[in-house]
């Protein structure tokens, strides 16, 4: 199979849209070229922004989220995340002592919650305790600590230690990364670490996660999916990964 550059390059993202991960030998055997020819064609399509190095292989994107700030979160797939929220507002039941974390998804199922009644909510971030605290019918208790500027919500040794004060019907989080197999994952390490004391105050985990976090993953882990127990995110999420994630026993629900 002899191909050009060019020729090689489209073959190449043909087969990474085919098949999501490419493998350099591989690619060698099947265009007929060095292993060594391959690695550069990856090198200059990954300057392109075309696809993401990594240990001999390469995927369409990179995996790896940096930090944003909320407001520039917000105005990422709004619509998406509306419903998600939605969704995940609906399983709040009454008298529910809940767990938000944080996270723009986190903030608009607050959004969603406004009115609801007889609610406990343990809050790590400010912008939902602020919504809720406008219905007297939902007690809000605001963790205490750090404050992070980029996501407007608590983090730390003091917001820690006070969840071992509660035990929660429910956890609701947002993350930055779910993968198959790394779990969950977000940009800083000290929301991780928050969010693992969250796990052990909460008997029902739920994840609000938007498609385009699928198989990404953030420098702070969390936990694995084992942990899990429902996944929200919408109809655009790739089959293949979904399928992935319930074969974890995490039950998946599209919107």
């Amino acid at each position: 199979m002899s191909k050009n550059i060019a020729e090689r390059h489209q073959w190449i993202i043909d087969r990474l849209t085919e098949t999501r991960r490419v493998n350099v030998l591989e690619l060698s055997a099947e265009l007929e070229v060095s292993a060594v020819t391959i690695r550069k064609d990856l090198k200059l399509l990954e300057e392109k922004n075309l696809l993401f190095r990594s240990h001999g292989s390469a995927i369409p994107q990179n995996p790896y989220v940096l930090d944003r700030h909320v407001s520039e979160k917000e105005k990422i797939r709004t619509e998406q995340k509306s419903r998600i929220a939605a969704k995940a507002a609906s399983l709040v039941e009454e008298r529910d002592y809940i767990i938000l974390a944080s996270g723009t998804t986190i903030n608009e199922m607050a959004r969603q919650l406004r009115n609801n009644r007889n609610v406990t909510v343990i809050s790590a971030s400010l912008i939902a305790s602020q919504i809720l605290t406008g219905n007297p019918d939902i007690e809000v208790i605001q963790l205490g600590g750090m404050v992070r500027s980029s996501s407007s919500s608590v983090v730390g040794s003091k917001a820690e230690k006070s969840l071992e004060d509660y035990n929660c019907s429910k956890l609701f989080i947002g993350v930055d990364g779910l993968d198959p197999e790394s779990g969950l994952t977000t940009t800083n390490a000290l929301e991780a670490s928050l969010n693992q004391k969250m796990l052990i105050s909460a008997q029902k985990i739920i994840v609000l996660v938007d498609s385009t976090k699928l198989n990404r993953k953030g420098f702070g882990k969390i936990c694995s999916l084992s942990q899990v127990d429902i996944v929200i995110t919408d109809v655009e999420a790739d089959p293949e990964t979904v399928k992935q994630i319930e074969e974890k026993g995490v039950e998946v629900i599209l919107v």
